[in-house]
């Protein structure tokens, strides 16, 4: 959880130094800065923001550099430095660490704001996301192997974009990189595959709880980008002349997709059990309501949380089990067993919840907040006004308010 928050020149706010609880509102006028420190905390966890991925569009204007710091309750300290030029200082208990990965590990952040809203009509990538964030902090060995896909493929796609012809050389380079690809792919769709099945029945019951009228219509389906049941690198091939002509790879574990299918009906025996699955008759994107795809987006993000948790649990279950078998084998023996603190996921999660107000009905609200009170995670929401506050009191007594105002960011009596 973080303990303390501080901000130095993004967009409007010049300097912010908060200390923080387990449940923080900021209320304030549109403009005032209240989405920015919300911006702030996922620059930090994320190393981008989630309005701009260019520095200079949140800089603040004539400063060379945007910095966040934040210290937890475990004492541990993180730190972001972005500069105009998109140049990137992290910092991790005052080391420098080179990659993003060290802070997202430690700070788990999911938001749910009206930018994600429209997640259905959009294209794959945001969508692709939402498991690839359950994957990351899930699977330990999801992350290497994405990254060196990535690396591949960005080696690939430059090979395309120079030549509509390759030599013999460039092709015998690029049937070698078409093989790694195609054993990252397999891996990454391995560690996908396991996390998707996982998340089905979370998102059942949250879906349960805020679309009950579409509970069994509803159903995610995983799409693995290519035909998972043959090797990545024979389709690569097979499709060599058309990617050279569009410069780009048009198949992989890059083009992988979530989507939410609506069923018309379940046909049942005598016995109530369903004897096949309904017909697919539309994406859920053409057939519900701007409202009801809210709702549904909202599962899709709220019902992440407890399977992240549950699977932390049950991990450190079986180490605790492995821990005491191992101490009962080996009590001559000094060697250390393994701890649970070397758990894959083991921090606080954070919530950021930007203006749900104005996007979710009183209800939704209510489901959502009682399902985040339950769980060992901090919350930041931000709202135009007091309104919310009776409701979040239902939830957190111990609650922090927050008065934003032209990027100034004062603590309030509640």
């Amino acid at each position: 959880m973080i303990q303390r928050l501080q901000v130095t020149a993004l967009r409007n706010i010049a300097r912010a130094d908060i200390s923080l609880a387990r449940c923080n509102v900021f209320i304030g006028d549109n403009g005032s800065g209240k989405t920015s420190l919300l911006e702030a905390v996922f620059l930090l966890s994320r190393g981008k923001s989630f309005r701009h991925h260019q520095p200079k569009r949140y800089i603040q204007h004539h400063q060379p550099m945007v910095t966040v710091h934040a210290t937890l309750s475990d004492y541990t300290t993180l730190a972001i430095q972005k500069q105009l030029d998109a140049t990137t200082a992290l910092r991790l208990n005052q080391n420098i660490v080179y990659t993003q990965s060290p802070l997202t590990q430690q700070l788990p952040t999911l938001l749910i704001d009206p930018s994600t809203m429209d997640m259905l009509e959009q294209g794959s990538a945001s969508r692709r996301q939402l498991l690839d964030w359950l994957a990351f902090h899930m699977k330990p060995g999801f992350h290497s192997q994405w990254l060196a896909y990535q690396r591949l493929l960005k080696q690939r796609n430059r090979l395309l974009k120079q030549s509509r012809q390759l030599s013999a050389s460039q092709r015998q380079e690029l049937t070698a990189w078409d093989k790694g690809l195609a054993n990252h792919a397999a891996l990454i769709h391995h560690y996908r595959q396991q996390v998707f099945a996982a998340w089905q029945p979370y998102f059942a019951r949250c879906l349960q709880a805020l679309l009950p009228s579409y509970a069994g219509k509803l159903t995610l389906s995983y799409s693995p980008g290519y035909d998972a049941d043959h090797p990545l690198d024979e389709q690569l091939q097979a499709r060599m002349t058309q990617d050279l002509q569009q410069g780009f790879t048009r198949i992989g574990s890059h083009r992988a997709d979530i989507q939410v299918h609506w069923h018309s009906h379940h046909a049942h025996d005598d016995s109530q059990q369903p004897l096949s699955t309904a017909t697919i008759k539309e994406q859920a994107a053409n057939v519900l309501s701007r409202g009801e795809k809210k709702l549904l987006i909202t599962a899709l993000k709220l019902s992440q949380l407890p399977l992240l948790l549950a699977d932390y649990e049950q991990t450190s279950a079986t180490e605790q089990d492995l821990t005491a078998e191992s101490i009962g084998k080996n009590q001559h023996n000094s060697a250390q067993v393994p701890s649970t603190t070397d758990s894959p996921f083991r921090f606080t999660p954070i919530v950021l919840l930007d203006d749900i107000t104005a996007e979710l009905d009183e209800h939704a609200i209510q489901v959502m907040l009682s399902t985040l009170s339950q769980l060992p995670c901090q919350v930041f929401v931000t709202s135009l006004t007091r309104e919310i506050l009776p409701i979040l009191e239902q939830y957190w007594s111990d609650y922090k308010l927050f008065h934003v105002k032209q990027g100034t960011i004062a603590w309030a009596e509640t």
